[in-house]
């Protein structure tokens, strides 16, 4: 349950983030307001873009919660050298605000390794916590599997990969209400002794933790279900993440390359498009919004570039969610429980 006591969560929106900006960005974060009062919203970015757009749309949005910016960080950009030369950038901008407690969470569709690397420079990390991981959610035979590391660090240590099983049984736990989550550690065999030095040296710390660890898993069972939490290096995961949404590609492709051959075909593609509809819709992105970066001293959630409003709308809904659920104090004295075998 969340504490009524809180003062109201302050989200700060990239209004410049993504390949629509900054129309998209503005919508969906305006309709989140609309539709949950329940915090304080600010948009960042080019005030004169923001207020065209908010004035195209006959919306409504109080101009004191607009912070003015004077720089982008195009999706080209290299990240580490785009923070330290655009400094009145929206990113680095939404960024400091948080790290000077002046908001809790930042939401951005825009540059992914500058928005990495300004939550993980400028906001800086939980104590304790050695890095920073971004999670993306997979759908499975049941509902949902959750996949850290996908992509935040490709050379995790073994006391990396331990703190993403952590904070992902955390995220897991407040968000979805799944007591006690299963967690696998993503390998290339079930059997304990399979795997690289990484992943031998990950499992023995996670089997003498109190996570609900059921061992490692291959990639067959992320689609199936068989855990909530999946563990892996973010090589191997943004590989996984990758291949993902190339299969989603392939089957629509191969669906439209049935439906030409014929108007049988066609029928048959028509009758049953509902249903796949509503089966494809469980691999929309726009239906999770963004991904957490779990690990940050503060609330930050990376959204794809295209996002629609709709994608947006749930990345600033999901923000207030783990705000309210408190997620970054629980996972800095989660840590600290482990602070022994670390």
């Amino acid at each position: 349950m969340s504490d009524s006591s809180k003062p109201k969560c302050r989200i700060v929106v990239d209004a410049m983030g993504g390949d629509f900006a900054p129309r998209n960005a503005v919508l969906g974060a305006i309709d989140a307001f609309n539709s949950n009062k329940g915090f304080e919203l600010f948009l960042v970015g080019i005030k004169d873009e923001i207020k065209k757009v908010i004035t195209d749309n006959n919306l409504t949005f109080n101009d004191e919660n607009i912070i003015h910016t004077t720089q982008i960080i195009e999706m080209g950009d290299t990240p580490t050298q785009a923070i330290k030369s655009k400094p009145d950038s929206s990113i680095v901008v939404g960024a400091k605000l948080v790290k000077e407690k002046k908001a809790d969470a930042f939401v951005s569709a825009g540059n992914t390794g500058a928005m990495m690397a300004a939550s993980t420079l400028i906001i800086g990390r939980i104590p304790g916590i050695g890095r920073p991981t971004i999670g993306t959610f997979m759908p499975n035979e049941s509902g949902v599997t959750t996949v850290f590391d996908v992509g935040a660090s490709v050379d995790s240590k073994p006391t990396h990969l331990f703190e993403y099983a952590v904070m992902g049984s955390i995220f897991v736990k407040e968000i979805y209400g799944i007591d006690n989550p299963k967690v696998g550690l993503l390998s290339v065999g079930e059997e304990d002794t399979k795997g690289n030095d990484v992943t031998l040296t990950a499992f023995q710390l996670l089997k003498k933790s109190q996570l609900n660890f059921v061992g490692n898993i291959e990639g067959r069972d992320v689609l199936k279900g068989s855990v909530h939490v999946v563990v892996c290096d973010g090589f191997v995961g943004n590989i996984l993440l990758k291949f993902g949404e190339g299969f989603l590609s392939i089957l629509k492709h191969l669906l439209r390359d049935y439906a030409s051959k014929g108007l049988f075909n066609k029928l048959k593609v028509l009758l049953v498009k509902s249903t796949l509809k509503q089966m494809l819709k469980k691999f929309d992105y726009q239906e999770y919004g963004g991904v957490p970066l779990l690990g940050v001293n503060g609330i930050s959630i990376i959204g794809h570039g295209s996002s629609s409003p709709l994608a947006i709308k749930n990345m600033v809904l999901r923000a207030k969610e783990m705000y309210d659920r408190d997620l970054v104090n629980k996972i800095e004295n989660s840590i600290k429980n482990y602070s022994s075998i670390l």
